[in-house]
């Protein structure tokens, strides 16, 4: 028999607590000399992993707003609706931002653009997929981002290891990942998903994830070979996979999106958004203190 708590959980369209308002911010973030080519821990291997997922967000920020949109006209709750005009700008200024870091790793000699033409090729094969596929692949890596959020804003030695010139903007993105963690899984349940559907794209999309992200990895190792050190790819390896490593860390939490009733707000880490935010405020650029300029939505 279901208690009142999980009827009203069944209900609710969006499951996004009142306290958590998802509004776009663009920043304006710079990224130049101050910043050293091994940002994070001052180590080789783990800087070209985080530059390498870097380079796929614009692209895959943007199909993630587009199967997000194709369900939009669809979608009756007000609540909803708006959450998914804010995922949107979100996005779009995530994009954004890492436009400029992906310039700054770019002027590093690093093969940015081939990376993106290679990342736009596979993601015009995922739009190929029925809509609601390509929403429940979405699904599958907000997943993935949302809980490399929570590790990050929750783990003080992992912020501690970014450059302070390279923090300020993976904070961001991290409590913008935690606020809109759950609309595109929203939107896939108003739009039919099955549980069926996304346990197979988290499997798949995990797969993928992986195998680019390696493969881009490796690339961008391959062009700072000069550099190489097996200690240096050692320790970064241990800090990523190792026991309690930034990655392995994440596992659990991997394996709860398994559960049939899972949600992405089960884990209500609201809290940890207002204990950020208001310092991350202080990194906005002049030009954009007073409001964003529209973003497309």
């Amino acid at each position: 028999m279901l208690t009142t708590t999980q009827t009203d959980k069944q209900n609710k369209v969006s499951h996004t607590p009142d306290n958590v308002s998802i509004k776009p911010q663009r920043m304006g973030f710079e990224f130049g000399e101050q910043v050293p080519r091994y940002w994070l821990d001052n180590n080789y291997l783990i800087s070209h992993t985080m530059n390498a997922l870097s380079v796929l967000f614009p692209e895959g920020e943007q199909f993630f707003v587009d199967s997000v949109r194709a369900f939009r006209d669809q979608i009756q709750d007000k609540k909803l609706k708006d959450e998914v005009r804010g995922f949107i700008g979100q996005e779009a200024m995530h994009s954004l931002e890492h436009i400029a870091m992906n310039q700054h790793v770019r002027d590093q000699g690093m093969p940015v653009e081939e990376m993106e033409r290679d990342l736009k090729v596979i993601l015009d094969v995922a739009r190929k997929l029925p809509k609601r596929h390509q929403l429940a692949i979405t699904c599958a890596l907000e997943h993935i981002t949302a809980m490399m959020a929570d590790m990050l804003l929750e783990r003080d030695d992992v912020r501690e290891d970014m450059h302070e010139s390279m923090r300020p903007l993976w904070v961001w993105h991290a409590i913008e990942e935690t606020e809109h963690k759950a609309v595109a899984y929203d939107v896939f349940q108003q739009a039919g998903g099955t549980y069926a559907e996304r346990a197979f794209y988290q499997v798949f999309s995990t797969v993928a994830l992986g195998i680019v992200g390696t493969w881009y990895t490796g690339r961008m190792v391959m062009h700072d070979r000069k550099h190489f050190s097996l200690k240096d790819a050692a320790k970064g390896m241990w800090r990523m996979w190792g026991k309690d490593g930034a990655f392995s860390s994440l596992i659990p939490t991997w394996l709860e999106y398994f559960k049939p009733g899972f949600h992405p707000w089960d884990k209500d880490n609201s809290e940890v958004i207002g204990r950020f935010k208001a310092e991350i405020e202080g990194y906005i650029a002049p030009q954009y203190k007073n409001g964003n300029r529209r973003t497309l939505q």
